[in-house]
């Protein structure tokens, strides 16, 4: 019999774990969750208040099966789940389910997986947390509410395998509402005016410096009066301030900064960062990664206090205590931080390495000296004229926590940097080099990243950090959105110089516009908006969904009932959606009307088609429709008559090759090259509306000789000539007697003898 049974979530929390606890413990993971609500039907007795049916996942009852038999052996249960309401409702049904008695069990929480920790907490134990698990049932029950009734709206009214959640669709109207902003807005043109200025010192040495007009121009004519105007006149210095000024390091992570952060230095998704700090967590590297709190213990900030001394001085050293300022925060838990201070470096994977590196140094720095910088600020009269050019200057006094980390941004950079100035007085007649006007355009607003997305649903109240992973895998898996990337396009702009008397006009190109991993809506994902939006007001609404998030804490706090909080909402939202059901369907693939074919004289029209949205000519008249699907990027909501059009370029002909056509089209497996009734796949950089004859034979050659080289073996026997080893689509493979043999790990395709063919084929058969 085993006195201690500890049951954790994971199995590398359990192999962790039970090397501190040693011998007399034995530790066990359940692996999540042991059960859910029944897939069966909605899984709740709404007459019964909303009383959950919990029924055990298949994959789950070898489990609790073992489980069950090593809790009626042991002499006392620790259930070991994390502090959160997932994790106490994970200990509740456990408790539930393998028919745990109050006398031996025993809840014990944690916050790092080190061997202090873990002791303490056998040494504190508590009870459930009725409350935490009272919380989550009521997420969960609502959750499952609202996607049960309000997806087979979906299915009826516009298009079937539709799914609508309470968090995801306003996460996706997030995104829609923000592509109509892009949709709608104007860029304006401006001229930018930089001057190259040059002051001579007592030693005959010149200093050189920029200055910026302080006022943007609008039309490329006063760029040129201005330019006039500085070819004749002076300049003077009207003054020079300089402001000291100070920079502070960023709170410790929350689950939700790290996040973000993880997405704009380490270009790591969502779902991507949580795994990862999952297995920091589990190995015992960093604390808990889900947490509202930016707070760290005593313990923690003189061990962070030890580092920073032995690292860089006293000097760098500043103690501070955050606070979280959301209601909602979990104040008892600490931020997210490496679990020792002084391990500045781990063992793991490369990005296990990047992102503890990144915890390591954003805890640190949090307890590190503000930077002390300077800011010069000098103001440049063009002599004879009221117009001011500014520049700007900024010295690091002390680099203070500056040395070690600094928090990154999503804001578009600035347009040129900061520098140190020469030094300059009042009265002072600095020349100009050079005067540059360069025409700019005003930008719309960016497309949402993850980690802008986490940001805001965050600012919102909307979900918690721990639902934003799933929640935007959810909405890219569904194919409301759609993480892609933007090659930009070319702009041509004006640019005016002033230079040894004389304006210089040249017309420059730029690339603008492109974007990597931005999240985009897609057709369908926003029409699916615009009805919920229509029929489905308080469910769409952010200040409602962050309303629920807030009764889901109270919930938590023994404030409110759930199956009151469950109650009321379920009310008025099925009473909506019988509402919704006696509506007129919204039809996906109803087609909108763009305008007439010039060719044909029959109209043109933009719908959702079986394989997705689809610009069609003709179909009224009885004929048969002509189709071609929308180009990447394209939306229905926006596409004009004339890029409609384009579409139906293709198939195109661009010419011969060995006496035959070589034709660019578009078929349901993408775009691709036919030539003497082959098909070759276009490459993903390939524009197949713009690519030319050369480009064609180009890819003609490639797959030729690529299919030249698969016929040649790898391997091949003289004295089994029927057996080869072959390079295949999907890699090397074994041929024998019309049969294709899978090569299994640890063999080496180029080394393989006949014995070790016929022994992988033997077991192949076997199998």
């Amino acid at each position: 019999m085993q006195d201690n049974l500890v049951i954790v979530e994971s199995p590398a929390k359990a192999k962790t774990i039970e090397k501190f606890l040693g011998k007399g413990y034995v530790v066990k993971s359940s692996f999540g969750h042991i059960r859910d609500l029944a897939k069966k039907g909605l899984g709740i007795d709404i007459a019964n208040d909303f009383a959950p049916h919990y029924e055990i996942s298949a994959d789950k009852k070898k489990t609790v099966a073992e489980l069950e038999k090593l809790a009626k052996e042991a002499k006392t249960v620790w259930l070991a789940s994390d502090e959160d309401r997932e994790g106490e409702a994970i200990a509740w049904h456990l408790y539930q389910v393998l028919g745990l008695k109050d006398d031996n069990t025993k809840r014990i929480v944690f916050h790092e997986i080190t061997k202090n920790a873990i002791l303490h907490a056998i040494e504190n134990p508590r009870g459930i947390d009725l409350n935490l698990v009272n919380a989550q049932q009521a997420r969960r029950i609502l959750d499952r509410l609202v996607g049960f009734e309000l997806s087979p709206v979906l299915w009826k009214k516009i298009k079937p395998s539709l799914s609508a959640g309470r968090v995801q669709s306003v996460a996706v109207r997030l995104i829609v509402e923000r592509e109509r902003e892009i949709m709608a807005f104007e860029s304006k043109a401006y001229y930018r005016v930089v001057a190259d200025f040059f002051v001579t010192d007592a030693d005959g040495k010149q200093a050189v410096f920029k200055a910026e007009l302080s006022r943007r121009l609008d039309t490329e004519q006063q760029a040129l009066d201005l330019l006039e105007k500085c070819k004749a006149t002076t300049f003077t210095v009207l003054g020079v301030e300089r402001k000291p000024s100070k920079k502070s390091p960023a709170a410790p992570f929350t689950t939700s900064t790290l996040q973000q952060e993880a997405g704009r230095k380490l270009g790591m998704s969502v779902s991507q960062t949580m795994s990862v700090a999952q297995r920091l967590y589990e190995a015992g590297y960093i604390t808990y990664m889900r947490t509202d709190s930016v707070n760290l213990s005593s313990q923690a900030i003189a061990a962070a206090k030890a580092e920073i001394v032995q690292l860089f001085g006293e000097r760098y050293s500043e103690a501070r205590n955050y606070k979280t300022k959301s209601k909602g925060a979990q104040e008892a838990h600490e931020a997210i931080r490496p679990a020792y201070m002084d391990r500045t470096g781990i063992e793991g994977s490369p990005a296990e390495k990047r992102l503890y590196d990144l915890i390591w140094k954003r805890t640190i720095a949090s307890q590190m000296a503000s930077a002390q910088t300077e800011r010069t600020v000098v103001d440049i009269a063009v002599d004879g004229t009221e117009e001011r050019f500014v520049a700007t200057g900024e010295v690091v006094l002390f680099d203070g926590f500056l040395r070690l980390y600094s928090e990154s941004t999503e804001d578009e950079p600035a347009d040129g940097e900061e520098a140190l100035l020469p030094p300059l007085k009042k009265g002072d007649r600095p020349q100009a080099r050079s005067i540059t006007a360069s025409q700019r355009f005003t930008q719309s607003p960016p497309r949402y990243s993850e980690a802008s997305l986490v940001k805001r649903l965050e600012e919102l109240g909307i979900g918690r950090p721990s639902t934003y992973a799933p929640t935007i895998s959810t909405i890219i898996a569904r194919g409301y959105v759609v993480k892609e990337n933007r090659e930009g396009i070319k702009r041509e702009y004006v640019q005016l110089r002033l230079e040894k008397g004389s304006i210089a006009r040249k017309t420059l190109s730029e690339n603008v516009g492109r974007e990597k991993n931005k999240l985009s809506p897609t057709d369908i994902g926003m029409i699916v908006t615009d009805y919920l939006d229509t029929q489905f007001g308080d469910i769409m609404d952010y200040n409602f969904t962050a309303l629920v998030e807030k009764e889901f804490d109270e919930i938590a706090e023994g404030e409110k009932s759930w199956v009151d909080m469950i109650r009321a909402f379920y009310g008025r939202f099925h009473t909506t959606v019988d509402r919704a059901l006696e509506q007129e369907p919204v039809r996906s693939g109803q087609a909108h009307l763009l305008g007439t074919d010039p060719a044909s004289g029959k109209p043109v029209y933009v719908k959702i088609g079986r394989f997705g949205p689809v610009a069609q000519i003709g179909g009224d008249d009885g004929e048969k429709p002509r189709y071609a699907s929308l180009k990447k990027g394209q939306l229905i909501a926006n596409i004009t008559l004339e890029e409609a059009l384009d579409l139906f370029t293709l198939p195109r002909t661009v010419g011969e090759f060995e006496g035959k056509e070589v034709v660019i089209g578009i078929g349901r497996f993408g775009p691709y090259v036919r030539h003497d009734g082959k098909f070759v796949s276009l490459a993903k950089t390939d524009d197949p509306y713009t690519v030319g004859l050369d480009r064609a034979v180009e890819l003609i050659s490639q797959k030729r000789e690529k299919d030249a080289k698969a016929k040649v073996p790898i391997r091949s026997f003289p004295e089994e000539p029927g057996l080869a080893v072959l390079n295949g689509r999907y890699g090397p493979y074994i041929a024998f007697d019309g049969k294709n043999y899978r090569i299994p790990k640890g063999y080496v395709p180029e080394e393989l003898t006949l014995e070790q063919c016929r022994e992988i084929m033997a077991k192949s058969k076997k199998k």
